[in-house]
């Protein structure tokens, strides 16, 4: 019955995946003719064109290695991966995120790469900064840099302009936790309620709200990469004694609890919805249905908001700056290889030629998302102009002194997520105070390091 299971989960992963080299066949990956069949597994559809054109352009200069790609939604991929890790039948590489990668490399699931970079003198120094540490652990390195992503806030440019908020106003945006600076100013402007007085109109009605100012994100586990982790950071907070690789967690600062009770206050104020008004539909969907003005979005959702895709018309500006300044979170994915595959030349052989810059420039030409190299990151940018998109916005934030974060890279990182999540939506539902909840999640979570 395991055994069942498990082929007829590959089946449904194989209704997802399309392109001339994306098939699904059965066991046997290795042909009479000695050519090798390599499982590749992703989960982003919008990036699945470009890693097609590069499954294509690699099989062209490796006839005897085949891309087999599967994608599939980021929840069933992760359940699909560790069912498959577990019965031995893992994909050959695929696509990693830095709160599962711990789990899978200390299991011994993973290939060090490390051997290998060194043997084949693979030049690491054309990645953006940053990207490569998170992949590597007491001299063991568990993937190659794929792409990267930065935080910015997303907005409706005619909901903010019949408020009288300039394009200029957002680029020069302010915040602390105690009025909001600037950025709560502009949020309260772009809230709307049923009878058209916005949130700095003293008749303004904050239980009868047609358009709220800002949405924030209540599931980015214990990371919040878009929204509190991007405020709380400019308000001073560090996740980790250090990181990558820390090992006392700080969820219960100060600094991160009055970010989390600015939250609370604009919830109170009418300009944010509650958590229970906003659990059904995502940020995306509100901000397109004109029910919200604005938002805090990755780099890697761009697409969401633009071109045919957009039925508003939205635009980007850089963070607010902060107490400690403006920072951005960066997170990065890599590719993997399965520490049981049959194929660990031929995987390496396509795992360096997706962090390598033929690769990386076919999946700029796409401008879905920044790949890793800088070099390519450039010609992404070009590919957005040329459709008339202007997302610098993304690329400054990397290139700013000091304007990145890393998000909290640690082990039993999937463990923490719910344990941190939890805490903080029950503080932002009024069940408990923010203090107690999480400094309560603080030692929990710090327990499962020791």
């Amino acid at each position: 019955m395991r055994s069942l299971r498990v082929r007829a989960g590959a089946a449904l992963l194989c209704l997802a995946a399309s392109a001339s080299l994306v098939s699904c066949g059965g066991s046997d990956d290795t042909a009479a003719d000695g050519t090798v069949t390599l499982d590749y597994w992703l989960w982003d559809d919008r990036q699945l064109p470009a890693y097609e054109d590069c499954a294509a352009a690699f099989h062209e200069d490796n006839p005897k290695i085949k891309i087999k790609i599967t994608q599939t939604a980021w929840l069933q991929y992760w359940q699909n991966l560790t069912t498959q890790l577990v019965s031995g039948e893992a994909p050959d590489v695929w696509v990693n995120q830095t709160t599962y990668s711990p789990t899978y490399a200390t299991g011994g699931q993973i290939l060090d790469l490390q051997p290998l970079v060194e043997r084949d003198d693979v030049d690491l120094s054309g990645y953006q900064p940053g990207l490569t540490e998170p992949w590597v652990k007491d001299g063991k390195r568990y993937g190659l840099p794929k792409d990267w992503d930065t935080v910015a806030v997303v907005y409706n440019t005619d909901m903010l302009e019949k408020q009288g908020v300039d394009a200029a106003d957002l680029r020069n945006l302010t915040w602390n936790p105690t009025d909001g600076g600037t950025m709560e100013e502009v949020v309260a402007r772009a809230t709307v309620d049923t009878k058209g007085r916005n949130g700095l109109d003293p008749d303004f009605d904050k239980k009868h709200v047609a358009v709220y100012g800002y949405l924030p994100e209540w599931e980015d586990a214990s990371q919040g990469q878009n929204g509190w982790g991007e405020f709380a950071a400019i308000n001073g907070f560090q996740y980790l004694d250090k990181n990558p690789w820390g090992t006392e967690y700080r969820f219960d600062d100060p600094k991160l609890i009055e970010t989390l009770d600015w939250y609370k206050h604009l919830i109170d104020k009418g300009y944010a919805p509650s958590l229970a008004q906003k659990s059904e539909l995502g940020n995306t969907e509100l901000l397109s249905a004109g029910k919200a003005a604005m938002t805090l979005a990755g780099s890697y959702s761009i697409s969401s908001y633009t071109g045919q895709n957009a039925r508003q018309d939205f635009d980007f500006a850089p963070l607010p700056t902060g107490p400690a300044g403006r920072k951005s979170a960066i997170n990065g994915l890599s590719d993997a290889i399965w520490a049981g595959t049959p194929h660990k030349e031929e995987a390496w052989k396509w795992v360096k030629f997706l962090g390598s810059a033929e690769c990386q420039d076919l999946v700029a030409e796409r401008a879905v998302v920044f790949p890793a190299l800088t070099s390519s990151t450039e010609k992404t940018l070009a590919a957005y102009r040329a459709k008339g998109e202007d997302v610098s916005v993304f690329t400054d934030a990397a290139a700013a002194k000091d304007g990145t974060f890393l998000l909290p890279i640690t082990e039993r990182g999937t463990e923490i997520g719910p344990i941190v999540q939890d805490a903080i939506q029950s503080a932002i539902l009024g069940q408990t105070s923010t203090e107690e909840a999480m400094r309560t999640a603080n030692d929990k979570v710090n327990a499962l390091l020791e």
